[in-house]
């Protein structure tokens, strides 16, 4: 047991700590000397990704069920060979568009759509609450075990408290203060968050190496090697259950973990915030590739011997409890590696959970609030003027109210499940988002309606299937409907549905949400069409790595100074000086206030609105603030689709000309040959014609010297007739040869 106050202590002097890492890292940043430009520090923000689930669920389901662990962390180490894909294509089209979010990517990508965006962040929230409570559950546990308690089974849960005063709600409030100090300062979204992120990567070096330093005790001073530990563990017998024999899962369960794992590393709230959004040089991608495996790897060296040693020393019972990372310098009296070791998974807690809030902030902001905000007339939020404080106050509400949700899902729900139990779910719960975001970025004909229906469907089934069975066995629902299905029909049981049965409970919701999710977005999408704007958003997205500067038409009589005022109204900090600044090195001149804008400037403000508000709400204000009109994409797509249509007139004209060309061309050569055939019908009727008048010239002549010459001798008569005779069998034979000739 360690004193309560020296915890506390532990406790207040890391948290400290990450405040002075915080504002040195912010410190270094306004001297332009920002440790984000190391490619290092960006790969150990990433390494976000290990939560209090590898820190404590990791060893604790290696002790249970072997290497059933593996698949979690084997996924992001596969996902990491497509970061120069993938990622690197997010990363570009999020700066390209200033993004602020993966619900303000989705909404952005199909119409700059704020329904599609609100229904994402209600997705995302869903889903990062229980692993937020995962974190409070995990810190709340470790300082019970701290203590000297015993932390009870999953039916009972975790009561921690010190000096009466509630562990896990102590812990929310002071991460809560922290994430509103660090993670709020800004109004800009897209802008970097130089401390939090410095913070993280510090975060991910302290648990690091708290995690070894266990192992390496774990093998070297609380056994005599990896050779002893090793054989102390075979011939204790828990050889099988460390093995993958001991996993309990089919190869099918690997590929499907494996794969949802995966995916998180691209679609998880907290990942794109680190791996996309605090992104300052795209050349970091290519460390990451390689580097985050390694951390990957590196951290979970230990597992299995920890695992192990944590067996040898409880016995079988071990695996029943949690903590085992704990519980084992503990129970051999080095509480000063307990406490060591406690330090690294408040560590791997609290990084998490800054980061998770501060992008769902953002996203609940931007896609949620704001948009119905404007909608509403009541609030008139289109005639306020500076609204830099409301929306800062919006997100700074967000992440206490996140950190207060999560709190009261740990103490009514997560208290009674498993570290590993709760982060499960929320991954099948986010893993609707993946449709959506991969046919985004390669399939130009994936639609809005695809979309919605899709992640809905998906969703519907992820909580029938995963969340509706937890809340049931939490006690929140009637518990009927596991055995007997939904509406006592068999089929419907929601982790057997239509009768699949024998599936991991992660691996069935997975493939039916899965299946679901893609089945209604692929067929919406082809069954349906796209507006014109969302055409052009996913050619912008689809082919970003061609993408052009475009203009749009602009059609009014609004100012600069028109704009200047709606930017202002969100814009702190020079914000709208910049713009201007930026435009005048673009066109090579400043504008005046007075100045009527082109759609360049128009276009301009709109982004510049984006990156605090959103794409989807910064559309809305550029269209209620400003007089005039933007001939958007939505005209001008218009405009595209009638003059394709005329050109396409014109190319079928043009076809229709060319083979009337063709055939006049035929027609003239055909009335060519035929010319050249009379010519040579009449040059053989004029021979034929000749050659007939001699025989018959012939015939002719003699036959009148007989009729006039009736004084001739016999003998010269009969000469006469002899060629009459002749004559005539010649005129036989041409008239033999023409009939031939005629039937060739």
């Amino acid at each position: 047991m360690i004193s309560p106050w020296l915890v506390v202590l532990a406790s207040f002097a890391y948290l400290g700590l990450l405040f002075a890492v915080a504002s040195w890292g912010d410190r270094r940043a306004d001297a332009g000397r920002s440790l984000l430009a190391s490619p290092y520090v960006y790969t150990l923000s990433l390494s976000v990704y290990c939560t209090a689930w590898t820190y404590y669920g990791s060893v604790e389901l290696a002790a249970q069920n072997g290497l059933q662990f593996l698949p979690t962390y084997l996924g992001p180490t596969l996902a990491a060979f497509a970061f120069p894909f993938v990622l690197l294509k997010m990363l570009r089209i999020t700066k390209a568009y200033g993004i602020t979010s993966i619900a303000d990517f989705i909404a952005a990508r199909y119409g700059k759509s704020a329904l599609l965006g609100g229904i994402v962040t209600i997705v995302a929230a869903v889903g990062v609450i229980p692993y937020i409570s995962l974190q409070l559950k995990a810190l709340a546990g470790s300082v019970t075990v701290m203590m000297g308690d015993d932390i009870a089974g999953l039916d009972g849960g975790i009561v921690s408290s010190v000096f009466g005063i509630d562990t896990a709600l102590a812990i929310t409030l002071l991460l809560a203060t922290f994430t509103i100090f660090f993670g709020t300062r800004h109004i800009d979204a897209t802008e970097t968050h130089q401390g939090m992120v410095v913070a993280i990567a510090f975060e991910s070096i302290v648990k690091l190496l708290a995690f070894l330093v266990v192992g390496i005790a774990a093998v070297w001073v609380l056994n005599d090697g990896l050779r002893d530990l090793i054989g102390r563990t075979v011939e204790a017998g828990f050889a099988g259950r460390l093995s993958m024999a001991g996993s309990g899962i089919g190869y099918l369960d690997w590929f499907v973990m494996t794969l949802l794992a995966g995916s998180m590393v691209f679609v998880l709230p907290r990942q794109f915030q680190v791996a996309v959004l605090e992104n300052v040089d795209e050349g970091h991608i290519r460390t990451a590739t390689w580097l985050f495996p390694a951390y990957l790897l590196a951290i979970n060296l230990f597992v299995l011997p920890i695992a192990a040693a944590g067996l040898l020393a409880a016995g079988p019972d071990a695996a029943a409890g949690q903590m085992i990372i704990l519980q084992l310098p503990l129970a051999s009296g080095h509480e000063w590696l307990a406490l060591a070791t406690y330090v690294g998974g408040l560590s791997a807690a609290t990084a998490m959970i800054i980061v998770a809030a501060v992008a769902l902030s953002t996203m609940i902001s931007n896609d949620l609030v704001i948009p119905v905000l404007l909608r509403l007339r009541a609030f008139r939020m289109a005639e306020r003027g500076d609204l830099v404080g409301i929306i800062l106050y919006i997100r700074r509400a967000a992440i206490l109210g996140l950190l207060l949700l999560g709190y009261v899902y740990f103490k009514q729900v997560a208290n009674r499940f498993g570290l590993v139990t709760i982060g499960q779910v929320s991954f099948v719960a986010l893993v609707q988002l993946v449709p959506a975001i991969l046919g985004g970025i390669y399939w130009r004909d994936g639609t809005r309606s695809g979309a919605v229906l899709g992640i809905l469907g998906g969703f519907a089934i992820w909580f029938y299937t995963l969340a509706a069975p937890a809340l049931a066995q939490a006690g929140a629902l009637d518990d009927a409907f596991l055995t007997h299905g939904a509406f006592g029909i068999p089929l419907l049981r929601p982790q057997a549905l239509f009768g699949i049965d024998g599936l991991h409970p992660i691996t069935h919701a997975t493939i039916w949400s899965l299946a679901c999710n893609t089945l209604l977005y692929v067929g919406a999408s082809l069954a349906g069409s796209q507006g014109n704007l969302e055409r052009l958003q996913a050619l912008s997205f689809v082919e970003v790595e061609e993408r052009r500067e475009t203009t749009r038409v602009w059609r009014g009589d609004a100012t600069v100074a028109d704009l200047c005022r709606l930017m202002e109204r969100f814009v702190a900090g020079g914000g709208v000086e910049r713009t201007l600044a930026l435009d005048a090195r673009r066109r090579g001149r400043r504008l005046q206030p007075g100045d009527p804008v082109d759609a360049d400037f128009v276009q301009l403000a709109e982004r510049q609105l984006a990156r605090v508000i959103g794409a989807a709400s910064a559309r809305v204000m550029v269209s209620l603030e400003v007089r005039g009109e933007v001939v958007g994409p939505e005209q001008v797509m218009e405009i595209l689709d009638e003059t394709s249509q005329v050109i396409e007139y014109s190319q079928r004209l043009e076809q229709k000309s060319h083979a009337l060309e063709r055939a006049t061309a035929e027609l003239r050569e055909a009335n060519t040959r035929l010319q050249e055939l009379d010519r040579l019908k009449d040059d053989f009727i004029a021979t034929v014609s000749h050659e007939l008048r001699t025989p018959l010239t012939s015939i002719r002549s003699f036959s009148e010297i007989l009729l006039d010459s009736p004084e001739l001798e016999a003998e010269q008569r009969a000469h006469f007739l002899e060629i009459v005779v002749r004559e005539s069998e010649r005129l036989t034979r041409l008239i033999n040869d023409v009939l031939d000739l005629s039937k060739i």
